[in-house]
This record gives C-alpha cells, sequence and structure tokens, in this order.
C-alpha cells in the first residue's frame, strides 16, 4: 500500500544560528512548515535513512528552502550529532537507533498542526537540532 503525501507549495527552511545563547551554544532548526511538510520529512527519513540506509542532504530536498547553510544526515557507528568545519555544511551522524527515535519525535508534528517545537536529538553537542514550526523555542533570536 503507497502512503499518500499531502501536497503543498510552502518550503520548510532550513537555517544555522550561531552563539545563540550565553552558553556559545548554537542551533541547527529545520522551521516555518505545516503538518503536510512535517510528514514529507519524517517520510524523507524513513526512505532514505532507515530503509535504504543511505545519508540524506536536505539541500536535494525540493521542499526545503536552505537560507544560510547546508545539513546532511548520515547513519553513523555512534552519537556524534551535529558538526561542521566551515559553519555552511553541516553533518549530522547519528545511529540508525536515534533516527528512528527521531521518527517517533515528529509523528506529534505529522497528525496535527501544532505551534511546539522538539529537539530531534539529545546528545552532548555544541549544536543542537531544533524542528519548529514558528522557529521559537525561547532562543534568543526569536
Amino acid at each position: 500500500m503507497q502512503k499518500i503525501i499531502p501536497v503543498t507549495d510552502r518550503k520548510m527552511k532550513l537555517d544555522y544560528i550561531h552563539s545563540f545563547n550565553e552558553f556559545g551554544e548554537n542551533i541547527i532548526r529545520l522551521y516555518d512548515f505545516d503538518k503536510a511538510l512535517a510528514i514529507k520529512f519524517r517520510q524523507a527519513i524513513i526512505d532514505t535513512i532507515i530503509s535504504n540506509k543511505t545519508g540524506l542532504n536536505l539541500m536535494d530536498l525540493d521542499f526545503i528552502e536552505v537560507v544560510n547553510c547546508n545539513l546532511v544526515l548520515r547513519l553513523w557507528k555512534e552519537d556524534e550529532g551535529i558538526s561542521t568545519s566551515n559553519n555552511k555544511t553541516f553533518y549530522c551522524d547519528l545511529t540508525l537507533e536515534t533516527f528512528e527515535k527521531m521518527i517517533q519525535l515528529l509523528e506529534p508534528f505529522c497528525t496535527k498542526e501544532t505551534r511546539g517545537y522538539q529537539y530531534l536529538y539529545d546528545i552532548d553537542n555544541p549544536t543542537d537540532f531544533l524542528f519548529s514550526p514558528t522557529g521559537s523555542s525561547g532562543i534568543e533570536e526569536d
């Protein structure tokens, strides 16, 4: 049975915010989306990473507008989180189990419209991964 994915002209946005708090932490955020886009993002992770065991370059997804960075999601032997060498191209290296948990964290955004937010992994890393329809989570840029 084929899954039906809603069609929308809207694009979610991907950006990087450097040193957003007093601890010097950074955020990669996916924001400005609705339920239909959340479903497309979740399905892209399922199809590419979980089913095919390959990396997912978010720049290649036609429903994501890259604002000031790119993010590549990759399967890794350990949960490393997000890293970069140039603050433009970022790599999110996680285990299959953590990507499967990420699918569960995305589920509430796929079942109803919400103004909530979710960090997509819980790793001690200087760069967090925020998923937020409004773009907010109490970060200073809000």
